[in-house]
């Protein structure tokens, strides 16, 4: 087994349950934790035994692309789709940062981590 992590990915996003949210926008940081199965691609040196995070940043980008009111349910899809289109994930988590959320106080970011194990 091995780990594939993204760490600190960047987006300009438009989530939140504020209108002003979905017209200004605003920054995320998302993180990204894999758990499969590394020996083959240790060995053979090739990409198609192994979880291309070229794939998973791609994911990430695109559902951060789609608004959603909570950050819990643009988590949520990443993961569900990250699952159905890498089936040799054995888990993911991944952390949804809203950097500077417009909650009234002086806050780096709010964060919300889900993770998912296969069956």
């Amino acid at each position: 087994m091995g780990k594939i992590k993204l760490n600190n990915i960047r987006t300009f996003s438009y989530h939140g349950c504020l209108i002003e949210e979905s017209k200004i926008g605003s920054e995320y940081r998302v993180d990204l934790e894999i758990e499969t199965d590394l020996t083959q691609s240790a060995l053979s040196d090739q990409l198609k035994d192994t979880v291309d995070y070229v794939l998973l940043n791609r994911i990430v980008m695109e559902e951060m692309a789609i608004r959603s009111a909570l950050l819990e349910h643009v988590t949520h899809r990443i993961i569900v789709r990250a699952m159905k289109e890498v089936p040799t994930i054995t888990k993911i988590e991944v952390a949804v940062s809203k950097i500077n959320p417009p909650i009234g106080g002086d806050v780096e970011a709010v964060t919300i981590i889900m993770s998912e194990t296969r069956n």
